[in-house]
């Protein structure tokens, strides 16, 4: 079967009852025949449930549909994206170990490394998403465990070359873990560059309607199984009516995301004419000046658009008044256009002097470009930049 068939059809067994819709498990724990068997599941000689912190059936169902969709082995799923982020550092990571990281991140991923990690004597490097292999090379240490990456990055959208970071981690023996939310696994597969641990806040497009929380790691087996470790016992786990509403809704993301993805090429393109705009920054534009590597390693270029306002946040209080459709919220990845000014919100916490390098200006405006009528959002869009000025 096609992915998009198995997307539809992977589904926890059918209970007595014969339902058609995927059953939802609202448990907190799971029965055993005697005390034999519940001995043996503890001791992990027989596979089953024994608590929803540990396990769930309707929790594996979304990590299966996941699993396969990346191509990877074994997956955790956790209550919130960032908690899946932090489980792949905490669970490989320990004192005096150090990771290579692109500098292009997720606000609160940044806190992590730079705030958290440093508390439990770990080390970073930062280094800009378009340094090249020798640059990547020359930063890793004796000591270096890891390297660390989003791609389109948050907010920028500031690639990084999956297949040359493949090979130095491959070299390095690396664990090579990728952060890939932006682009889904629909656009792009990270596994099939080398990548050995993926991570996604399926709070965004894997849910797609702005409903509920929660994130998911997977990778290979031996990669994976010190995560499960960790969160089993530290127990960030996925609520079990989350996981059946995001598995309902990969039934719909490959769907979802070619409207997606068409709408927000279409609205960069039509930005870029605009008065007052600075610059328009999409993966697939040609102005992008990675556009070749998106082409590369993307089949689209995702549902993100940022651009440049000119006249400082008070034009950017006017325009933000004066839209219609879009929703001003920091979430992204909903059916439902959204935008936000990522200097005052999603990166406010970051150092200006990153900020700068990352080009997280006071105009900034990052678009979640929805499922809306492409010709009413460009006329939306239109009006408010123009009567901003």
């Amino acid at each position: 079967m096609k992915e998009t068939t198995k997307a539809i059809r992977i589904q926890t067994e059918r209970s007595q009852h014969k339902e058609h819709s995927t059953p939802l498990f609202l448990t907190s724990s799971f029965t055993f025949e005697d005390a034999g068997e519940g001995q043996a599941l503890f001791n992990n000689e027989i596979e089953g449930n024994i608590y929803s912190r540990y396990s769930n059936p309707s929790v594996q169902e979304f990590i299966d549909k996941v699993c396969m969709m990346e191509g990877m082995e074994a997956g955790f799923a956790t209550a919130s994206g960032m908690a899946a982020v932090f489980a792949g550092f905490a669970a490989h990571l320990k004192s005096g170990d150090h990771l290579v990281a692109s500098n292009a991140l997720f606000g609160s991923a940044h806190q992590i490394i730079t705030q958290i990690l440093t508390k439990w004597g770990i080390t970073y490097t930062y280094l800009d998403s378009s340094a090249t292999e020798e640059e990547w090379e020359a930063a890793i240490q004796e000591n270096t465990k890891m390297v660390y990456l989003e791609t389109p990055s948050n907010p920028g959208l500031a690639l990084v070359d999956l297949e040359m970071i493949g090979r130095v981690a491959k070299k390095h023996n690396l664990i090579y873990y990728v952060d890939n939310c932006f682009a889904t696994p629909i656009i792009q597969k990270p596994g099939e560059f080398g990548a050995n641990l993926i991570v996604h806040s399926a709070t965004k497009f894997m849910d797609g309607q702005g409903r509920v929380m929660g994130g998911i790691i997977c990778g290979t087996e031996e990669m994976m199984e010190p995560i499960v470790f960790f969160c089993r016992h530290t127990g960030p786990a996925m609520s079990p009516f989350n996981a059946w509403v995001l598995s309902k809704s990969l039934e719909t993301i490959y769907l979802r995301m070619e409207r997606h993805c068409s709408n927000a090429e279409k609205l960069a393109n039509a930005l870029q004419g605009l008065k007052g705009v600075k610059t328009v920054n999409y993966p697939f534009l040609d102005s992008h000046p990675q556009v070749e590597l998106a082409k590369k390693q993307m089949k689209s270029g995702g549902a993100l658009v940022t651009f440049d306002l000119e006249g400082g946040f008070e034009r950017i209080i006017r325009f933000t008044k004066l839209l219609k459709i879009p929703s001003k919220t920091s979430n992204l990845g909903d059916s439902r256009t959204t935008i936000t000014n990522p200097n005052t919100t999603t990166h406010s916490k970051v150092a200006q002097d990153l900020k700068d390098v990352l080009g997280i200006t006071e105009g900034l405006m990052r678009v979640s470009v929805g499922l809306e009528d492409i010709d009413d959002l460009i006329e939306d869009f239109t009006q408010a930049i123009e009567g901003s000025n």
